[in-house]
């Protein structure tokens, strides 16, 4: 039976459910893993994940889907830049059939907390990973932990699917070394002190250029950017430090085979944004979030497509993507993961 919550008035917050999946690898190997209602983590004072981060993480959703069944969007996907973010991190790989497996479990397990078809609400996936033993050199740690909880959430953006109002940053996009293809909390972490300014001066995101020139439109803090231009075409930046979105590769696919839409991904200069009809952010919190404006140091770049509504081929794209995601439209082979029927 679903949970008594007040589905449509749901932020993107933590809610505490009733299990999570727990898995430990040590002496080489991972264990089977156990669900567990215990929500709490202790490790040592000394473990690598507080010593030198050493964490990644995914982040996916569960849906109901209009004909009541609870799936998820491409988790395989998820694995494997999950599997990618381990690997430069010299962490240990949890195998991809694995997590594909462990998040199914944890659905189940909690599916009483999954939204109901048409709230407005999904079920947040959150699998992690750290180092667990203590480290004090310089080194990775060799006992790490796997976890996954879910929580439902509302729309990550207030206002949903209004336009916001982004900035263009001062502050370069935290990816030493290369790291920002990857979900690693130690890039998340160093973007908070940029995103909390650009909140305090009335902004919903920051704009991140490229480091060498500062020329060139890489992402936000949380999510991809797509442009249409005003002759159709869907344009992605292309940058080696871009994080490979999920939800971005599936709405280029979306674009050229469902849609007919000339695709470009490709780089992208801040010079010519103000050539593009509309812009939006991209990412599995944000689904598609519309952008109105860019504030680039006091200069406004406004798309046509304007403040109040999400632009026309947007919203196009938008809605064929959840339609694809919440069973109203046939979707691709794989795409979707059925949890329950």
């Amino acid at each position: 039976m679903s949970k008594n919550i007040d589905w449509s008035s749901l932020g993107f917050g933590y809610i505490e459910t009733e299990q999570r999946f727990v898995s430990n690898y040590k002496d080489g190997s991972w264990d089977e893993g156990v669900l567990t209602g215990d929500s709490q983590v202790v490790i040592s004072e000394c473990a690598g994940v507080l010593q030198y981060a050493q964490t990644c993480f995914e982040g996916l959703k569960a849906y109901t889907t209009e004909d009541g069944k609870v799936v998820c969007f491409r988790p395989d996907l998820n694995a494997q830049r999950m599997s990618d973010s381990c690997k430069r991190l010299e962490m240990p790989v949890f195998p991809e059939d694995k997590f594909v497996e462990a998040v199914a479990k944890v659905v189940e397990a909690n599916i009483d907390y999954v939204p109901p078809y048409g709230s407005g609400a999904t079920l947040y996936i959150r699998p992690y990973m750290f180092g667990s033993n203590p480290v004090i050199g310089v080194k990775p740690a060799t006992e790490y932990q796997f976890r996954i909880f879910v929580t439902p959430v509302g729309p990550y953006f207030k206002g949903g699917v209004k336009p916001i109002v982004i900035r263009v940053s001062d502050f370069d996009r935290a990816a030493p070394n290369g790291t920002g293809h990857i979900k690693a909390g130690l890039n998340y972490a160093m973007s908070l002190h940029a995103i909390q300014d650009a909140h305090e001066q009335g902004y919903a995101e920051n704009l991140y250029l490229d480091p060498a020139t500062r020329t060139k439109v890489e992402e936000t803090g949380g999510a991809n950017f797509i442009f249409i231009t005003k002759d159709g075409k869907l344009v992605t930046p292309k940058s080696n430090s871009i994080l490979p979105s999920i939800t971005r590769r599936s709405l280029m696919y979306v674009a050229e085979k469902y849609l007919g839409m000339e695709v470009e991904h490709r780089e992208v200069y801040l010079d010519e944004l103000k050539d593009f009809a509309e812009c939006g952010l991209c990412g599995t919190a944000a689904v598609i979030s519309p952008v109105g404006k860019i504030v680039d140091h006091g200069k406004e770049i406004c798309f046509p497509s304007g403040m109040d509504d999400m632009g026309p081929v947007t919203k196009k794209l938008y809605d064929t993507l959840t339609g694809i995601q919440m069973g109203r439209i046939e979707a691709p082979e794989g795409w979707i993961k059925v949890i329950k029927e």
